[in-house]
């Protein structure tokens, strides 16, 4: 038995019919309802005596378009304010937002290590950094095989070489790119930031460092890697310049020379100098003096790796300003320094730093402190050769404040002491890995003078420094007696 078909009720509308049926009388009530949202409360407006009926045709609502990215409504200059005020280890993650904060990210670096050379040769540096004051070329002027599993490391430098090329003897000149090409790219450089306030160059040429300093006359700070005398002619055209690193001979890495003729024309062409750094330069006592009577306004020098001739020390005292003199890295001081009558002395002179220098030679050291001798800080850290003797001509420095040793291996607790007891300025004191000073040979004097401190850092053996923070915990008693046990234990041969 089959049912038959169901006729449609025609009193029964779904909702669709019903919605395009009533499309008119719904506008006409969305239309109130918009009316009474723009319409101030009865208190506050009185209703019109004849009110106006409503027009008779349908309202179109301008509904607010939906933004995806509200940040877009800020203006670049608020939005870089914005990004300007976080810390500068989120920039690489802002600068993943999108297009327009990758741009914004890069107006607000002003210093700059470049790796790409033709990112510089392009222009593209340009777009993307607009307003840099600090760039470093060095790592970028270097021929780098980036598939190359073997890194060649330098303080100054690093980069992946070929193993081909270490069939020869290794020699960095051979990676780095040519004069002309580096005064091309000095050239770009100069005309899109005319603002540079710091520039770090390897293998310039006299008229490459000629073009930045005609396109950038604020330039304040200039690092030359692979230098020698003839490319200084061009430091004369700096007329802003105040700190200045030269970097000559490396061994293994660089082969320039800078001598006397270097240095004199420096100090005659760099009046303005403040900071003055020569590493791997050679020189004598004309070099110096040169650089001491023309640079009047030189308060810090530091000597890296220095190549200079017996008895340039003496030429220190022409340095009158000079108020800090470093030492890093030097096989000596000055082996010709014996006239002590003939050295000078700095009367400025405030800080003297010495780090990984070779102080075998009494007669050099003796004739460093002499120069030295008004100096108020002495920094000495991980020197060879500096002994309890070498130490106790530091006792001529009778105005020393502060003091600080750090992997002096080979003073004593005694000569710490004879030394430290003579400087009745003394107020700061910093003694750190130097192992043949002991806590247990402090003798009442050297107490009562840590008591009269203002500052103190007493590390000076690691291992006394453990055990007595092990005093009655146990530790290291089990172990003893096991290597005890191991030495008396014999193997059946040797029975």
């Amino acid at each position: 038995m089959s049912c038959p078909p169901q006729k449609p009720n025609p009193g029964r509308s779904s909702w669709s019919n019903l919605w395009f049926k009533n499309k008119k009388a719904l506008n006409n009530a969305l239309f109130n309802i918009h009316l009474q949202s723009l319409t101030p409360p009865p208190s506050q407006t009185p209703l019109p005596t004849n009110p106006t009926p409503p027009p008779n045709k349908t309202h179109v609502f301008d509904l607010p378009k939906f933004v995806a990215n509200k940040t877009s409504l800020l203006s670049d200059e608020l939005l870089l304010d914005i990004l300007s005020r976080l810390p500068v280890s989120q920039r690489n993650s802002n600068s993943l937002v999108s297009k327009r904060w990758l741009n914004l990210q890069g107006r607000l670096f002003r210093s700059l290590k470049l790796l790409d050379w033709n990112f510089l040769i392009s222009g593209r540096i340009f777009t993307r950094f607009p307003n840099l004051t600090h760039v470093d070329l060095a790592q970028s002027c270097l021929l780098s095989s980036r598939n190359s599993g073997i890194l060649a490391t330098h303080k100054l430098v690093s980069f992946h070489i070929d193993p081909s090329v270490l069939q020869d003897a290794f020699n960095l000149e051979k990676f780095v790119l040519s004069v002309d090409e580096i005064d091309v790219g000095l050239r770009i450089l100069a005309s899109g930031y005319p603002n540079l306030r710091r520039v770090v160059i390897v293998n310039a040429s006299e008229m490459g460092l000629l073009s930045v300093a005609e396109e950038c006359p604020t330039l304040q700070e200039l690092e030359l890697h692979l230098c020698n005398d003839h490319v200084l002619r061009g430091i004369a055209a700096f007329g802003n310049l105040q700190i200045l690193k030269l970097i000559g001979n490396i061994d293994g890495f660089y082969g320039s020379l800078v001598s006397d003729i270097g240095l004199t024309i420096l100090g005659q062409g760099c009046k303005r100098l403040v900071r003055l750094e020569l590493s791997g330069c050679e020189g004598s006592y004309d070099g110096i003096k040169a650089i001491g009577q023309c640079c009047q306004m030189l308060e810090e020098l530091t000597f890296c790796d220095h190549r200079m001739d017996e008895g340039w020390l003496m030429a220190l005292s022409y340095c009158e300003n000079l108020k800090t003199l470093r030492f890093l890295s030097c096989k000596s001081i000055d082996r010709g320094a014996e006239l002590d009558e003939h050295l000078g002395l700095c009367t400025t002179l405030e800080r003297l730093h010495l780090e990984k220098c070779q102080l075998r030679d009494k007669p050099s050291a003796r004739a460093l402190f002499l120069v030295c001798q008004g100096v108020r800080e002495i920094v000495i850290q991980n020197c060879w050769g500096l002994d309890d003797h070498v130490f106790s001509i530091a006792s001529i420095c009778r105005g020393i404040i502060f003091l600080s040793l750090e992997g002096c291996s080979m003073l004593t607790t005694k000569g710490l002491e004879s030394v430290i007891l003579s400087w009745k300025e003394l107020e700061s004191l910093r003694v750190v890995s130097c192992n043949l000073i002991k806590y247990s040979e402090v003798s009442p004097a050297l107490s009562t003078l840590f008591s009269a401190l203002k500052e103190l850092k007493w590390r000076p053996d690691a291992k006394s420094l453990v055990s007595a923070s092990l005093v009655g915990t146990g530790m290291g008693k089990r172990g003893g007696k096991f290597f005890k046990k191991m030495r008396d234990w014999k193997l059946p041969h040797d029975a």
